[in-house]
């Protein structure tokens, strides 16, 4: 068979099976649910939906590139609208809906955590994001009078600030996906039980400041700590007071 015979072959395969990059995204995470990351595979999806391997590699030309896919697939299960209209509470709001997102699957977020998906979804939640970061960043937050734009849309050539307050809302849209992810994958890895090695490293009084605080170490309130993390982040911790699980 020649080169364009078998191109051609592919090509009657995967439109023959009436699959679509969507369907195959959707039986990977099927695979994920049933196996976990490692369990994952371009093969074990081929035989989820019951096709031959070459037919998923026509949607899917590599295991990153079905990542990509799987990874967008979730972040499109994010819901964008209900938003509320003020900034930080915007920001706040999207990343509870992304962390639901990703908890949502088994090693959700060791899967969107693996990938740069430049795909609709994704980038419809990063704009959305750093939308409202601009519109935060564009008011001086110690001056009541002078409220930000809520679609954040400043003229950069009348805004001598503008560079910087762009430069920090794209870190700060970077550090606030990176925090949700890394503290999802934690969550979503955690162990039934505690090791007891760390319990018995502190108790020889080498680690004092550890021991001290052993007790929050341990904590498994990872809603406490999300929201403690969104604190601090978004510059709210002072007002915002005590974690959620500390409060009356």
């Amino acid at each position: 068979m020649t080169k364009k015979q078998g191109t051609a072959a592919r090509t009657e395969s995967g439109h023959r099976a009436g699959l679509t990059p969507g369907a195959v995204a959707r039986a990977a995470l099927d695979v994920l649910a049933d196996k976990g990351a490692d369990g994952l595979s371009v093969r074990a999806t081929a035989e989820r939906l019951g096709v031959r391997m070459n037919t998923v590699l026509w949607h899917a030309k590599t295991k990153t590139r079905l990542l990509e896919l799987m990874a967008d697939a979730i972040v499109a299960e994010i819901s964008l609208d209900g938003l509320p209209d003020e900034w930080l509470a915007r920001a706040r709001e999207l990343m509870r809906r992304y962390r639901s997102a990703l908890l949502a699957h088994r090693d959700g977020a060791r899967i969107v955590a693996g990938t740069y998906a430049a795909e609709p979804a994704t980038l419809r939640f990063a704009e959305t994001l750093t939308t409202a970061l601009l519109a935060g960043l564009q008011a001086d937050r110690t001056n009541p009078s002078n409220p930000p734009d809520p679609a954040g849309s400043a003229d950069p050539a009348t805004d001598p600030a503008g560079p910087a307050r762009e430069r920090e809302a794209a870190w700060t849209a970077w550090s606030l996906l990176y925090f949700v992810l890394g503290l999802t994958q934690e969550e979503q890895s955690l162990p039934d039980s505690i090791d007891p090695r760390l319990g018995r490293s502190l108790e020889s009084g080498a680690y004092p400041s550890l021991r001290r605080l052993a007790p929050y170490f341990r904590d498994p309130s990872f809603d406490g700590r999300f929201e403690h993390g969104l604190d601090l982040l978004l510059g709210t911790g002072a007002a915002q007071g005590p974690p959620p699980s500390d409060r009356p």
